[in-house]
């Protein structure tokens, strides 16, 4: 099994990152690092780390789950990003994981695959508002999982995020 993990490639937030990574790696759940381009991207709290691929180069066939992470660079490289919402419609159309926290889920607003289903995203207005746009049911917790939907409010969520995602990568009802 292995996923992917879109991040951008600057200021996404390092532990909203680590934690999913850690979380994969313990489960022993393989996954590439996937960016608007390939190379070292950095995070808000000044962490390093190797995009091995572009969200072009990425196939979704390889892959069980997406997993998008937040911060402060997901509303300049990835809300507006086509390959990604593309990509986050396919795996949700396929059956698969799609996972995002922060102000990231605000990507699966915009791929359309949040209406009518429950969901959470960083409490910015700008955030919320493009959620509602989406027809998002907003709920009022860290962690929301719907269906095999994952969405998280921010860092300090990062960690029971991480675990709801493995736990659905790992549901075999599915």
């Amino acid at each position: 099994m292995k996923v992917v993990i879109a991040i951008a490639p600057e200021k996404y937030r390092d532990e909203e990152l680590a934690e999913p990574v850690a979380a994969l790696n313990s489960a022993g759940i393989a996954f590439d690092i996937a960016s608007t381009r390939p190379g070292t991207c950095t995070g808000m709290l000044g962490g390093k780390t190797l995009a091995g691929i572009s969200f072009d180069d990425v196939d979704p066939k390889n892959y069980k789950g997406l997993i998008i992470i937040g911060g402060s660079g997901s509303p300049a490289h990835l809300w507006e990003d086509d390959m990604l919402t593309g990509l986050a419609r396919y795996f949700h159309e396929t059956g698969k994981v799609v996972a995002a926290i922060c102000l990231a889920p605000v990507v699966l607003a915009r791929a359309g695959i949040l209406k009518q289903k429950k969901a959470t995203v960083y409490d910015s207005p700008v955030a919320v508002m493009e959620m509602k746009k989406g027809k998002a049911v907003l709920v009022g917790q860290p962690v929301v999982t719907d269906g095999r939907i994952v969405t998280a409010n921010g860092p300090l969520a990062a960690k029971d995020f991480a675990a709801a995602v493995v736990k659905e990568l790992k549901d075999e009802f599915w």
